[in-house]
């Protein structure tokens, strides 16, 4: 017999949760699949993983962080555990172990689901999988030389875990950063391959940054104050919560002694190659920089609070290698973001834009009848994927669905 649900949520991250806690408090009957198990994504970061936002930033609807130390930055672990206590107060309904292979509208309305459990059927389904899907890496990287290991940044677990030899980054986002930093730690060689991305000092004025980005209103842009739809898919803040919080970008990576190199470009004769245009990159990220500082003096004046000091960018010197010898790279990791992966699933095209993100009004598709979203990266907000923000999608798709079963 073909099982039937009315609400289906798939994904039993912090979307998923978050939705499902206030379909629960909304008294409305649901299931949750998750294809392995709850936090599932937090789970296969490296292991020394940490949050870049402070855990009082953690702000799930009734879930958010009390705990001893608001002002640190959960590790992997931690979050996982987390995450578990949050599902069990309020009994949600997850079943784990299920994927969802494929979810198809019905001409009479409502959807079959076919999992590796077997067919669904559900009348209204929300699609909470999260923002980081499929990994992106660029055209470039199919001229590797094949005995060198390639891997996504998901693939990546620790410093010892990597062959002998130098290790090339492509990707300088939070990732990228992070990883860069972790390796030449570990006394690797490192080579960061940089693209356009903003940057910020973890704290100012005894505040941390993420403070000064709720206040400013930066986490509430919507998309439309985006210069172009491309731009949801820019690298994140270089920031970091490794060992207290520090500032993290190109300036700390090259002081350090990271190799900072311009987009990777491809390779040939075992020789990798790299576009002229660090001094490019770092520019456009200063330019961030000092909009978001313009945004703080604004919240300065305004609240008439003491203004923290706001530094210009120091000097940077464009030099950079064209070229990299790959004949003693023991591996190079790919940390270039990541890309919608709903059309390889869900077989309706026209419900998705050409990025691969869903065509929707404050999360119900627009193309779909019964099909919403949560989680998604600039849903409705620049913190729609947040821990900091995702509640807020939830609770507005979760009082959609609610309101919908008597139509």
């Amino acid at each position: 017999m073909v099982e039937r649900a009315d609400i289906v949520v798939i994904g039993g991250g912090q979307a998923g949760l978050a939705v499902s806690h206030e379909l629960t408090e909304l008294g409305v009957e649901h299931v949750v699949l998750e294809r392995d198990r709850v936090a599932s994504s937090w789970r296969h970061r490296w292991e020394s993983f940490c949050l870049v936002t402070p855990n009082w930033a953690i702000n799930l609807p009734g879930g958010a962080y009390d705990g001893p130390d608001p002002d640190g930055y959960l590790p992997r672990d931690e979050i996982v555990r987390f995450f578990e206590r949050y599902a069990q107060g309020f009994d949600a309904p997850v079943r784990e172990g299920i994927e969802v292979t494929a979810l198809e509208p019905q001409a009479d309305g409502g959807f079959v689901l076919r999992t590796s459990d077997g067919e669904l059927r559900a009348r209204s389904v929300i699609v909470a999988t999260g923002a980081y899907q499929r990994p992106h890496r660029p055209l470039s990287a199919s001229s590797l030389p094949p005995e060198i290991l390639q891997l996504d940044a998901e693939g990546y677990r620790d410093p010892s875990a990597l062959p002998a030899g130098r290790v090339l980054v492509v990707g300088s986002g939070q990732t990228g950063c992070q990883l860069a930093e972790e390796l030449h730690d570990a006394g690797r060689e490192v080579f960061l391959s940089c693209g356009r991305a903003p940057w910020s000092p973890r704290r100012l004025g005894g505040r941390d940054i993420v403070w000064w980005a709720v206040e400013t209103g930066f986490f509430d842009e919507p998309l439309s104050s985006l210069p172009a739809p491309a731009a949801r898919l820019a690298a994140n803040i270089q920031n970091t919560g490794h060992g207290g919080g520090h500032d993290l970008n190109y300036r700390t990576l090259r002081a350090s002694g990271v190799t900072l190199v311009g987009h990777f470009m491809g390779a040939d004769d075992h020789r990798a190659r790299f576009a002229p245009d660090l001094a490019q990159s770092v520019a456009w990220g200063d330019d961030r920089y000092r909009e978001l500082m313009d945004e703080v003096q604004t919240l300065v004046r305004e609240r008439g609070i003491p203004a923290p000091e706001l530094p210009e960018p120091a000097p940077f010197h464009p030099h950079a290698p064209a070229e990299m010898d790959l004949r003693d790279v023991g591996a190079v990791i790919f940390t270039c973001g990541f890309r919608p992966d709903y059309g390889t699933w869900i077989p309706v095209p026209d419900a998705f834009d050409d990025f691969g993100f869903p065509i929707h009004v404050e999360g119900a598709s627009s193309v779909v009848s019964g099909l919403y979203f949560v989680g998604v990266h600039f849903l409705r907000k620049r913190k729609s994927s947040l821990l900091y923000g995702v509640g807020e999608d939830a609770a507005i798709v979760a009082r959609q669905v609610s309101g919908s079963r008597g139509s």
